[in-house]
């Protein structure tokens, strides 16, 4: 099943790169102010200061906007960013063939870096069944904790979003209970976001 889920996934992408392009909608984002408001809160994760330095994967990279916020903060960082659409990876690396960076098609070459950052990968379950959609959550949570040593952030769409806007092909988490998951499976130090005005939550584990 993960293996299904991993290429539809991946198809599902493919075609909204083709269709918008680098930009927020090609990756299934309202908007480019939606998409820095995210990584605001997921980026809580890390060290303050413009002279750190460390590596940071982003699983789940998309064209690599990410990268691009991040380097407004932390210039000195060694930057992984993993996805499983090779479109992607592909006009990632020509968008920024910095050698800072290293670009990633096949999970198998992941290395074990400082922190991992997974911003909106777990959303558009299409027509999975919801219980196959929270174990592939769930796995793919276990293996981004393998590949990290200092701690890792996600977010995920929140179970508390109006009724009345949410979508059969989306995924929607209920916050207690993946707070409770990493807490139980990761780390004793783990912050639930849920304060900011998005119909989702982000968690930080740190170890």
């Amino acid at each position: 099943m993960s293996d299904q889920i991993k290429n539809k996934v991946s198809d599902y992408y493919a075609d909204k790169l083709k269709k918008f392009g680098t930009t927020a909608q090609g990756v299934d984002w309202n908007s480019e102010e939606s998409q820095v408001l995210r990584f605001q809160q997921l980026c809580k994760l890390l060290p303050e200061g413009r002279d750190k330095k460390f590596t940071v994967l982003d699983y789940g990279c998309g064209y690599g906007a990410m990268l691009t916020f991040l380097l407004g903060h932390y210039p000195e960082i060694k930057f992984v960013g993993y996805d499983i659409s090779e479109e992607m990876i592909q006009v990632s690396k020509k968008l920024f063939p910095s050698k800072n960076t290293n670009w990633i098609w096949n999970e198998a070459d992941l290395l074990p870096v400082d922190y991992a950052i997974a911003s909106g990968i777990f959303n558009v379950k299409m027509d999975f069944l919801e219980s196959d959609w929270l174990a592939y959550v769930l796995r793919t949570l276990h293996t981004i904790d393998r590949l990290t040593l200092k701690g890792f952030s996600f977010n995920v769409l929140t179970s508390y979003s109006d009724k009345e806007y949410m979508k059969d092909n989306l995924f929607y988490a209920d916050p207690n209970f993946i707070f409770d998951y990493c807490k139980k499976k990761f780390s004793k130090h783990v912050a639930l976001l849920h304060d900011y005005p998005l119909y989702e939550f982000s968690i930080i584990v740190r170890k």
